[in-house]
């Protein structure tokens, strides 16, 4: 029993508690139990509030008993990203000025969720500030790919991503940068949403969404199922009074998009680097799914994606780490880790001048101008999440232009799902990217729900 509710999705979950079937008490269970005996070998979770998500299920068992009112995730236990606030919950950032910080409030995407009935299991694993495309940092240390533990499971969501494919949790709440839902999604063969960046308040976040790498940043969900993340993002999407990018922009529901006679531009080389072999045959078949179900599929890709590991790194470096530098100064870390340590040293090394710093601002309208001017001519854009599978732990910082398909759509802002599209030959998983235009996240989440109807799930790590 406890291995079927440790694969069922969230919402298939709420069903089975609304209509009595399960009770909320061993769902709960079945997932704490299920991190119990996994998070020895992934170390996904740092902190397990075993006992009052459990006290938690009890009441919601007895809140359907007495026929109150019943949520949407009605006793359906949640994971969230360790940089994200929970109510009594220690929120590290994976840095050890913050390690001993327990937050006073939920963040409001958590509150959304927890009102909408989800009961937070735990805390999950991330680098130093949410800043690398691996998963360690010093005060938790490595997560490791259930898939094979000598293998990332992508970061900065790494955690996140490695309790929702192991069974530990059906649905994840993280945030996104410059792939952080999305790579983790692809390293471990689950669901993941990057929202259009104002969509989902960004409070209660740390480090803050703030200066000029702010926006890109974007909170959003990993799951088990491409329809969990729209669940989630209806629950969580919309203007709190605090984040100042965030906008009430009216959400549509994929339910009522029809894929057939979508346009399509399908890429497997970004112009950066081309994706392996495997990654790109798992795309083309995502894009023979779509065009299965009627959408007009085509090989395209906007050329001026090839600026987009120049603009990335810009943004990030172009005060030569002092940000960085600042930020843990002021919360009183002395050690960074040795990730968090390579980018500064790479920040400094790409420090640049006023004047060319207005110019990169520039290049970088520019650069969304014409990818809007692209998007004109397409509803949405299928390609690779990744050019290869989950790397080997420390390999992310020379491995910088593979993560260029997720982070050149950070710069405009787009949402963005990734979803299982195949398995390379080493039995990692792989995973395709469906990018829609700003604020049509019903689009990208119908045509990723399409692939995942023709091409199953993502697959079962083997622990």
């Amino acid at each position: 029993m406890f291995g079927e509710i440790t694969r069922a999705s969230a919402g298939e979950l709420a069903c089975a508690i609304g209509q009595g079937r399960l009770s909320s008490r061993e769902v709960v269970e079945a997932h704490v139990r299920r991190i119990e005996a996994v998070n020895g070998r992934l170390n996904a979770v740092v902190q397990l509030r075993a006992d009052a998500a459990l006290a938690e299920a009890e009441a919601a068992d007895a809140a359907r008993a007495r026929g109150a009112p019943l949520g949407p995730l009605h006793g359906v236990p949640i994971t969230v990203k360790d940089n994200v606030d929970v109510a009594g919950l220690r929120c590290t950032a994976g840095t050890t000025g913050r390690q001993a910080l327990v937050a006073a409030a939920d963040a409001p995407a958590v509150a959304r969720l927890r009102a909408a009935g989800a009961i937070v299991v735990g805390k999950t694993n991330l680098p130093e500030l949410a800043l690398a495309f691996e998963t360690d940092n010093l005060v938790h240390g490595r997560t490791n790919n259930p898939f094979d533990p000598e293998r990332s499971p992508g970061g900065s969501s790494g955690g996140e991503a490695a309790v929702v494919a192991a069974g530990g949790s059906p649905l994840g709440l993280g945030n996104d940068a410059g792939g952080s839902i999305r790579l983790p999604a692809h390293c471990c063969g689950v669901a993941g949403l990057k929202p259009t960046t104002g969509r989902v308040p960004f409070t209660g976040t740390f480090p803050p969404a703030v200066g000029a790498t702010g926006p890109l940043w974007q909170p959003g969900p990993l799951a088990r199922r491409v329809a969990d993340l729209a669940l989630a993002l209806k629950l969580i999407a919309g203007p709190d009074g605090h984040d100042p990018r965030c906008v009430p922009a009216p959400l549509g529901d994929p339910a009522d998009v029809a894929v057939a006679g979508l346009r399509v531009a399908l890429h497997v080389d970004n112009g950066v680097v081309p994706a392996d072999e495997a990654t790109a045959a798992a795309v083309r078949a995502a894009g023979r799914a779509l065009a299965d179900a009627g959408a007009a599929v085509e090989e395209a890709r906007p050329t001026v994606l090839e600026q987009s590991p120049r603009l990335f790194v810009g943004l990030f470096c172009a005060d030569g780490g002092a940000t960085i530098g600042h930020l843990l100064a002021s919360i009183g870390t002395a050690e960074p880790s040795p990730l968090l340590a390579q980018l500064a040293q790479v920040a400094a090394q790409n420090a640049l001048p006023t004047a060319a710093f207005a110019g990169l601002l520039a290049q970088l309208d520019l650069y969304r101008a014409e990818m809007l001017a692209f998007m004109a001519r397409y509803d949405a854009i299928l390609c690779p999440a990744c050019a290869v599978p989950a790397l080997p732990h420390g390999a992310s910082m020379a491995n910088m232009p593979a993560f260029s398909y997720t982070y050149a759509f950070n710069l405009t802002g787009w949402p963005a799902v990734v979803v299982p599209a195949g398995r390379a030959p080493s039995g990692l998983p792989i995973g395709a990217q469906v990018v829609a235009r700003p604020w049509r996240e019903d689009v990208a989440l119908a045509l990723a729900a399409r692939v995942e109807c023709a091409l199953g799930p993502g697959p079962t790590p083997p622990l």
